[in-house]
């Protein structure tokens, strides 16, 4: 496996598309290894994407594109303003706010991202805010949506690791909004530092929350509605992403009656190429994960850490650091889809609990997203902006060391985690 890992990342290196990368070094794994049929890999690409439980990928994206396009973007941004509008900070503490109501919409921190930075960035330039904060802001605040049900990459991670997506989902919510209250203090002492003013200078009256609520209540219901589905026995993971789908239809052409049937068939055309996408990765890392497994690499990842230690939480932070630091060059997909198989074994054979394990390993593989040199949402952000990566480095710097903080209690409370799920599913 090492001539694997050195031709993918020297494939990395030069450019090469991350989907063609992965195949074409897992495929160097089987010109080692002759006595291998060289049908294996064919076969194991198609296998990978007839899993069923993949289904609920492709169908929660194509619900994120439509509620994106359902006009409930702007009742959440009211309901962000009437929540936080008062706090320092102004527009920055809003958009804390709507990227953890975005959660349940669109579930991609990227799309998020760009989003705000279009809807929220220049305003807040032009209320006296640097650059480099607004976009350090806008940035780091879309950390909050993939762990906001129903994200992305917690169904990838519970199905590639066989763990439940439902005590994924309601394990995310916790760690969510400490998250945010984490960045929404490290955003207030900033704010009352330079003197940035709050949004709102008078309370919101009693109609004015309650218009704000009616129109946000869709959104804030939609993860409510997966949660209890899951529960209830009602739906499967699967099952759960086609009624998203038709949520997402509900609620853009009859309730915000928004929605045209040009944007539907929008939604439809941009999820296309979502979905390529993703499958084609997917697919593909099938044949490099094949090597890890007969490698049995899990297995010299465990022996090598337990040299070092056998307590569960020092293993985590371990892997936190080196999913980290392989987040500064590889997507968050393509790790969560790479290492799942690799570290999960590892903390799951020390005692850990897989649930706990995920959403720590999903916050961390999506840190990527906002550092360089390759976080998709940083160079979305300082594009649209027109930022620096050094000014935006300079200002986002408070907002990772507020999130690096509550990382490391979720490491070592796993009851922050896990209350929730226990509460749900027992």
């Amino acid at each position: 496996m090492l001539l694997v890992a050195i031709v993918f990342a020297i494939f990395l290196v030069i450019g090469m598309p991350v989907a063609f990368a992965i195949g074409i070094s897992g495929m160097m794994f089987f010109l080692q290894h002759p006595e291998l049929p060289i049908s294996i890999p064919l076969q194991i690409t198609v296998s990978t994407t007839q899993n069923f439980s993949l289904l609920a990928v492709p169908l929660f994206i194509v619900a994120g594109n439509l509620m994106n396009r359902s006009g409930i973007t702007e009742g959440l941004l009211n309901l962000a303003s009437v929540l936080t509008g008062r706090l320092r900070g102004g527009l920055a503490q809003i958009s804390i706010v709507l990227s953890a109501l975005m959660g349940g919409v669109s579930g991609s921190a990227i799309a998020d991202a760009a989003m705000q930075s279009r809807m929220l960035g220049q305003q807040m330039i032009d209320r006296g805010m640097t650059k480099g904060f607004a976009a350090g802001v806008l940035s780091f605040s879309s950390l909050l949506t993939p762990i906001i049900p129903p994200g992305i990459g917690m169904i990838l991670f519970g199905t590639i690791g066989s763990v439940s997506i439902g005590r994924l989902f309601a394990g995310g919510i916790l760690p969510a909004l400490l998250l945010g209250v984490a960045m929404s203090l490290s955003v207030w002492i900033t704010a009352t530092k330079r003197g940035y003013p709050p949004e709102r200078s008078t309370r919101p009256t009693a109609k004015e929350t309650i218009t704000a609520f009616r129109g946000g209540i869709w959104a804030i219901l939609f993860p409510v509605i997966l949660l209890v589905g899951l529960r209830a026995g009602i739906f499967t993971p699967s099952e759960i992403g086609a009624v998203a789908v038709l949520y997402a239809v509900f609620i853009g052409f009859l309730i915000y009656k928004r929605m045209k049937v040009s944007d539907f068939i929008e939604a439809l055309e941009s999820s296309l190429g979502d979905v390529g996408s993703v499958m084609f990765l997917i697919s593909l890392s099938a044949i490099f994960g094949y090597g890890i497994v007969f490698e049995r690499l899990p297995e010299l990842v465990a022996s090598g850490l337990g040299t070092l230690t056998d307590n569960v939480q020092v293993v985590m932070v371990l892997i936190v650091l080196l999913t980290i630091v392989a987040g500064l060059f590889v997507d968050a997909t393509v790790l969560i889809i790479m290492m799942t198989p690799i570290v999960l074994p590892v903390v799951t054979r020390l005692g850990g609990d897989p649930v706990h394990f995920g959403i720590i390993f999903v916050i961390a593989a999506t840190l990527g997203n906002f550092t360089p040199p390759v976080g998709a949402a940083m160079y979305t952000v300082c594009s649209i902006l027109n930022v620096s990566i050094k000014d935006y480095i300079k200002e986002g710097w408070p907002l990772l060391l507020a999130i690096s903080i509550v990382t490391i209690l979720l490491i070592f409370v796993p009851s922050i985690v896990l209350y929730i799920p226990n509460l749900i599913f027992g």
